[in-house]
């Protein structure tokens, strides 16, 4: 019997139960998940377009209904809560999208779009967003509001209306202001057709990390982590509750329970098709995406950041230079030079894995069938093609007590599979990018991460999910509320990442490698 190594991870045999499995998910063997994280201003050109810059996306199946898929998508990374008296609002002049691919081609199948339109009581004789306390969005007091209509597209490019005119959740300007802001947000959740819901508004940045990582991943200094760089900050938010019938392949979530997710802004640009004749050509233009976060922060050299926002999922494998970087990735290398941690060889195929073809035994090293479009039965194979989505499997049911290092923690409902709220993706994203997919074994040295692992306050128990926007000033202090809450994260974060060593180290994950086999 072949010794254990320290924190060798226990892959023992995890049955989804056959009536989940109908694409043959019976069985599931895997080391530590996917890598992303947040999305906050990862190229040049989108760090100065704030209200186009997407900052997260979130896919997971609904705890509280499990025949739905939630999906949560956010915008305008790093917003002050008295950043006053012009507060945050989505863009008047943009689409924004969350796109579902369910055939595995790169390209949506289903599109989901939001417009935005702007409401100004008074211009003309007042500077305020609000003139008195908001009760509700038809205050005559809230003088500055918006409405948003949300349509759905299908792969034929046949389009109809979901919500017309739905209200949004105003920006949160201050307990004299909206004293009952839980209240507002409820007015804005609103019943869409076919079983759906929507929410569209300002919430807490639901992204937790510490962010000084790209001081050089800390100077070398592990004892400098711990800090939520995002506490106190909000973010402007998209949500939607659908049932999975609505996204599976021909309607068939037992045959077809994978999807793709991405959302994207647009914004009007000229485009010029022919300087000869001077034929110019006014349309909507790509200029942010998102799916798996951390491929454009880290993975995404500076020369190809821009361009890769601008490109649909079927395109990525024809960018020779930023596959290359999927198969030979910079982080690691940084990680060797800073901390002396040996690199893993190269090709990373398990990285392809995670971001290009998602997960499956047929796949790459990853000895496991999760969240591939070549495990929906009816998805036509010759046309499934490499590209950079977060998957999700909708037949794996949500977990009573989620585990905030998703799979690796033998949590199925999250990451690799999907991104729920509480998922602690920086954590799961080092091991990841250090090899620990293809070993079944956490780096020791940076078993702990960034030491945030949880968000700062706690997530909503229904739709949207996403907790109430901050009022405190970010910088209000050590006596303010956002340095309190900052200061308690930080204590808990300690605490469960010691809590989580423990677990280690008695084997409570088990997840065991699978054996090698001639």
């Amino acid at each position: 019997m072949r010794p254990r190594k320290r924190r060798v991870l226990d892959q023992s045999l995890l049955v989804l139960g056959a009536g989940a499995l109908a694409t043959g998910l019976a069985v599931l063997t895997l080391g530590p998940g996917t890598s992303a994280a947040s999305s906050h201003r990862e190229a040049p050109l989108i760090a100065g377009d704030p209200r186009a810059d997407n900052t997260d996306v979130y896919a997971f199946t609904s705890p509280d209904r499990a025949d739905t898929v939630t999906l949560v998508a956010n915008w305008i990374p790093f917003e002050e809560p008295n950043g006053g008296p012009n507060f945050y609002a989505f863009a008047d002049d943009a689409r924004y999208h969350i796109k579902i691919d369910n055939t595995g081609d790169g390209r949506a199948d289903v599109t989901y779009t939001w417009r935005f339109k702007n409401k100004i009581r008074d211009a003309a004789d007042q500077f305020l967003y609000n003139t008195g306390p908001v009760t509700s969005l038809n205050d005559p007091d809230l003088n500055f509001r918006q409405l948003y209509d949300l349509t759905v597209t299908d792969s034929r490019g046949h389009t109809r209306t979901l919500l017309r005119d739905a209200p949004v959740a105003p920006s949160r300007t201050g307990e004299a202001s909206m004293p009952a802001y839980g209240a507002l947000r409820g007015q804005a959740v609103r019943n869409a057709p076919r079983g759906a819901k929507a929410f569209a508004g300002q919430a807490e940045d639901p992204f937790f990390a510490d962010l000084r990582v790209f001081d050089l991943l800390y100077g070398g200094d592990l004892s400098k982590r711990g800090q939520d760089t995002l506490a106190g900050y909000n973010v402007n938010s998209v949500a939607l509750q659908i049932p999975k019938s609505q996204l599976a392949l021909r309607g068939n979530t037992s045959r077809n329970p994978v999807i793709g997710v991405w959302s994207t802004t647009e914004r009007r640009g000229v485009n010029v098709t022919d300087s000869r004749d001077k034929k110019t050509n006014t349309g909507w233009r790509q200029v942010s995406r998102l799916g798996n976060p951390l491929v454009n922060e880290v993975v995404v050299p500076l020369k190809f950041k821009d361009a890769f926002n601008t490109i649909s999922p079927d395109q990525d494998r024809t960018v020779q230079p930023v596959v290359d970087k999927v198969y030979d990735p910079i982080l690691p290398k940084l990680i060797e030079k800073v901390y002396g941690i040996p690199a893993p060889a190269t090709p990373r195929n398990d990285l392809a894995e995670i971001y290009l073809t998602g997960i499956c035994k047929a796949c790459g090293p990853i000895k496991a069938d999760l969240n591939a479009h070549s495990l929906n039965r009816d998805a036509p194979r010759r046309k499934i093609v490499p590209a950079e989505e977060l998957r999700l499997n909708m037949a794996v049911p949500p977990t009573d007590e989620p585990q905030r290092l998703g799979v690796l923690a033998g949590d199925l409902a999250g990451f690799p599979n999907g991104r729920r709220l509480t998922d602690d993706v920086i954590d799961i994203s080092l091991q990841a990018v250090e090899g620990a997919a293809q070993t079944g074994e956490l780096v020791p040295a940076l078993a702990e991460g960034d030491k945030v692992d949880t968000n700062e306050v706690p997530f909503a128990g229904r739709f949207p999910y996403l907790a109430l926007p901050h009022t405190k000033s970010v910088n209000s202090g050590p006596q303010g509320e956002g340095m309190q809450q900052t200061a308690m994260h930080t204590s808990h974060a300690s605490a469960l990442g010691a809590a989580g060593a423990l677990l280690l180290g008695a084997g409570g994950y088990r997840l065991r490698r699978r054996p090698a086999t001639s």
